[in-house]
């Protein structure tokens, strides 16, 4: 006896297609609100430029605000021991 019309799902090759396409849809979805978001940033980065901000400075800033404080220390120390090693 097969499990066609037994099943809620459509199979294909032991494939259940229409979850198949639930999860492509779904990443499709976020794949564009992802752009959408992209462009946002890019808008902001245009306003912060425009208004005067240095866009590589605000860039740091974010990326350092992502770090945790130990991390950052550690970094700062490091470039300011290379900076005096090379008589910066």
């Amino acid at each position: 006896m097969s499990d066609i019309g037994h099943n809620s799902e459509a199979t294909t090759g032991g494939i259940a297609a229409d979850r198949l396409r639930s999860i492509i849809e779904r990443i499709e979805r976020l794949e564009e609100e992802r752009k959408a978001l992209a462009s946002d940033i890019k808008d902001i980065f245009t306003e912060a430029k425009s208004a005067g901000f240095d866009v590589k400075v605000i860039r740091q800033i974010i990326r350092l605000r992502k770090q945790e404080p130990a991390e950052v220390e550690e970094q700062e120390t490091l470039l300011d021991i290379y900076k005096r090693a090379l008589g910066m």
